[in-house]
């Protein structure tokens, strides 16, 4: 699973670290990625996003439907998963 938001799309960008002497290393700036569940109240189910704590502070602030919408995210996430079943055993 890649480090990126599920809503905004925000990811890992690059950069450099500068040292006093002003020497640039390259480097990584990793987003801070929370694993939490929603509740859709309008579908009556929980769902598990993986989501910037940014994201986090605005949904708390708009809501799901509202905050996906504003940000042009893939419904599609929201979407309930199918769960696996396993293979008819052949006798």
């Amino acid at each position: 699973m890649s480090r990126t938001c599920q809503i905004s799309g925000k990811g890992t960008t690059a950069g450099n670290t500068v040292s006093h002497s002003h020497r640039k290393t390259r480097r990584k700036f990793k987003v801070n990625l929370i694993t939490k569940k929603v509740y859709l109240a309008d579908e009556n189910r929980w769902v598990q996003l993986r989501m910037s704590a940014r994201m986090l502070k605005t949904l708390n602030k708009i809501g799901v439907k509202s905050l996906m919408k504003k940000y042009g995210a893939d419904l599609g996430v929201l979407k309930v998963k199918k769960p696996a079943t396993a293979p008819a055993a052949d006798k």
